[in-house]
């Protein structure tokens, strides 16, 4: 009656009882017969061996490592590479393998994909995140001796195509540093090119020049004033020559002719006067009152005085116009008159060159000022130059420093200093087949077995209709049960117990008390 009511620990030990043999022998027999099969079928030996990625063995503060991205995506490529037809021909052809199925050599070379296996190592704890801390190679075949040979090839290929691709890959990225550091070079020489040649143009009014340009400026218009008072002056002192050479000129025209009547004019008599007291201002500029030349010339003024005196108390009669004088076209020019004349010549000359200074310096304040008024725009245009060739130069440098780490790694790579794959176990003889394993078969045929015999008690169980309890009598006929009628089992000596089966019938049930 299984499956009517709820089932208890007692009614499936009571099945197990039952159908132990049911569930045991296939268990036995199966398990029996997995392990005959694995006796029989071919076997297969697995070589495996160890490779350790090694981290770089000089400092990463000393020399970056140029390697990037995830560890495992390059283990993947490698795998790629390596297990490509015209990488694992070779060994195919070399080592004789699957000659004897009826197959291709891409056939062959496809079963020997099928029994390669790399599988990378865990992450152990503490590792960097992202790091490949090593990976297995297995190899499986039917003979040991090739599966340890064929694990060798594969795991030298690996070496051989890390310390390829490392190298290749830093000699790429060697090169390609050297033309963005070229490329580099050509800006910062056009961006200080442009600078030199804005320095040349606007030369004087860059805008660190501009206090140079305003103290210039006002030290220029400080001389231009100067200038400007010494050619006012000597223009002062010019107009006085002329109007004592004219003077001058006068008197000695008068005494010229005063001269030819035989009498000496007033007038040359105070030419003569001044002209002595100009030497005797000049001897005493260099000598004193005592000396001999000094008291003659005192003496000759006062001479002359006595002259002009006498002269004054005889006036002399007016020369007549209308008489020629041929002489006096002739005459020549007293020494103070010419002396009056060159201070006149040296003062035009004077003149001229302070306005000659004059147009000089005012041609450079307008210099100057141009200056100073476009110092704005130049800045602006300057700084834009000065950023732009400072930009250029940081990137130059900053290239040529990634240059020079790119090409110590590479050294680094061929002396074998950097990160690289190293074999911690070679490839093993494998003594032991992995393919089939006895001890696996016999489980798996006990464990199948088993299920199948605890499947067949089931069914059985599911088709008996038995009534074995109370509970069962209780389930079918829904009434309570008053009174049980032992049934003694002589042939088997067991417990006393009421058994109802059910042909078909109802079952009699004991009279009520």
């Amino acid at each position: 009656m299984l499956g009517h009511r709820v089932m208890t620990m007692e009614d499936y030990t009571g099945i197990l009882r039952r159908r132990l043999w049911l569930v045991v022998v296939p268990a036995i027999v199966l398990s029996g017969a997995a392990y005959l099969v694995s006796l029989k079928l071919p076997k297969k030996y697995t070589s495996t061996t160890t490779v350790l990625v090694e981290g770089q063995r000089v400092s990463t503060e000393l020399v970056k490592s140029l390697e990037t991205g995830d560890p495992n995506e390059k283990l993947a490529s490698m795998k790629e590479q390596i297990m490509s037809n015209s990488r694992l021909q070779p060994i195919v052809e070399r080592f004789g393998l699957f000659n004897d199925k009826d197959l291709t050599i891409d056939g062959r070379v496809a079963e020997l994909q099928k029994v390669i296996v790399v599988a990378p190592i865990d992450q152990m704890a503490g590792t960097r995140p992202n790091s490949l801390p090593g990976f297995h190679i297995s190899v499986t075949l039917s003979d040991p001796l090739l599966a340890q040979q064929v694990c060798g090839e594969i795991t030298s290929m690996f070496e051989e195509e890390d310390i390829k691709g490392r190298e290749s890959g830093a000699v790429n990225a060697t090169n390609f540093m050297s033309e963005q550091v070229e490329a580099a070079r050509m800006k910062m020489n056009e961006q200080d090119q442009k600078l030199a040649q804005f320095k040349q143009q606007y030369l004087g009014a860059l805008p660190d020049q501009e206090a140079a340009n305003l103290n210039l400026l006002t030290g220029i218009s400080t001389q231009l004033d100067a200038v400007n008072q010494a050619v006012a002056r000597e223009e002062a002192n010019k107009s006085l020559f002329e109007s004592e050479l004219a003077q001058r000129l006068s008197d000695w025209k008068a005494a010229r002719a005063a001269g030819m009547n035989g009498t000496t004019s007033p007038a040359t008599l105070d030419l003569q006067l001044k002209q002595k007291e100009d030497d005797l201002v000049k001897l005493q500029e260099k000598f004193t009152d005592d000396w001999p030349a000094v008291k003659a010339k005192k003496q000759e003024i006062e001479e002359v005085k006595k002259k002009i005196a006498i002269a004054a108390a005889n006036p002399a009669p007016v020369e007549k116009k209308d008489k020629p004088d041929a002489a006096n076209a002739f005459a020549v020019e007293p020494e103070a008159i010419q002396r009056l004349r060159a201070q006149i010549k040296g003062s035009e000359l004077t003149i001229q060159d302070d306005e000659r200074k004059q147009a000089a310096l005012q041609a450079q304040m307008r210099t100057y000022q141009s200056r100073v008024q476009s110092s704005p725009l130049v800045e602006q245009k300057y700084t834009e130059l000065t950023r732009d060739s400072k930009v250029a130069t940081d990137d130059y440098n900053d290239l040529l420093k990634k240059k020079d780490a790119a090409q110590m790694s590479v050294a680094l790579q061929r002396r074998q200093q950097g990160e690289q794959f190293k074999l911690l176990d070679p490839a093993g003889y494998p003594d032991h087949p992995t393919f089939p394993n006895p001890q696996l078969f016999a489980a798996v045929g006990f464990a199948g077995g088993l299920f199948l015999g605890v499947a067949l008690a089931l069914l059985l169980e599911l088709r008996d209709k038995s009534l074995r309890t109370e509970s069962d009598v209780e389930l079918l006929l829904k009434l309570p049960i008053l009174a049980m009628v032992p049934v003694i089992e002589k042939q088997r000596g067991a417990a006393s117990r009421v058994v109802f089966r059910a042909r078909g019938e109802t079952p009699s049930l004991p009279a009520k008390g």
